[in-house]
């Protein structure tokens, strides 16, 4: 069984899919998502994650839009890679902002705030702890059982018409979309630099 997969074994073969099936994915699949993400911690344990899975064609298109569009204000039209290996990731990447709309699944990782908070950005800076765990989990997952998954916050980026689109209250703030579903591609090991490259003792 996928979902039998040794906890190692996933996160040394999660990688990031952007290329995925249109099919359907099993709504009992999608809440053993958010079980695994609420199991993650979060801040004097306020379980204050939130979650919306969109599946909702039209509501799918709009956030799509939103991605494609906050794309072209950041990157523009790149030059084609030269290297093969970018050029393999250009080609996901356009394949995921031309088709983000065909993915079965948009998953929206929030958190809930007693207030409404004052600065929506550095407010997040002080409380992402709450949430990216959580999304770490789902990514993982979403791996052992078969599903291609990954995070982005681009289609979140013009926050206002983002949470209009979405519904959500004052106090409630989107963090990622992570779209999910059945990889068109196959699962493997990731590329890492060395662990001697990444890390020091004691200090710098």
């Amino acid at each position: 069984m996928a979902d039998e997969l040794g906890i190692f074994e996933v996160m040394f073969n999660c990688r990031a899919m952007r290329r995925i099936k249109p099919d359907a994915v099993p709504e009992d699949l999608l809440r053993r998502l958010i079980e695994a993400a609420h199991q993650a911690p979060t801040a004097s344990n306020g379980q204050n994650t939130r979650w919306i899975i969109v599946r909702d064609a039209e509501q799918k298109m709009k956030l799509a839009d939103l991605n494609r569009e906050a794309r072209r204000v950041a990157y523009g039209s790149p030059a084609p890679a030269t290297d093969p290996a970018m050029a393999r990731r250009q080609a996901a990447s356009k394949w995921h902002t031309d088709n983000l709309q065909e993915v079965p699944v948009h998953i929206i990782a929030c958190l809930e705030f007693e207030t409404p908070p004052l600065d929506t950005f550095a407010r997040g800076v002080g409380t992402g702890g709450s949430v990216w765990p959580a999304v770490q989990n789902l990514l993982l997952a979403a791996r052992a059982l078969g599903l291609g998954a990954v995070p982005t916050t681009l289609p979140l980026a013009d926050r206002p018409t983002a949470k209009e689109v979405l519904g959500l209250p004052e106090n409630v703030e989107p963090y990622c979309l992570i779209p999910v579903g059945y990889p068109m591609g196959n699962f493997g090991p990731v590329t890492r630099r060395p662990i001697d490259e990444i890390v020091r003792w004691d200090r710098w």
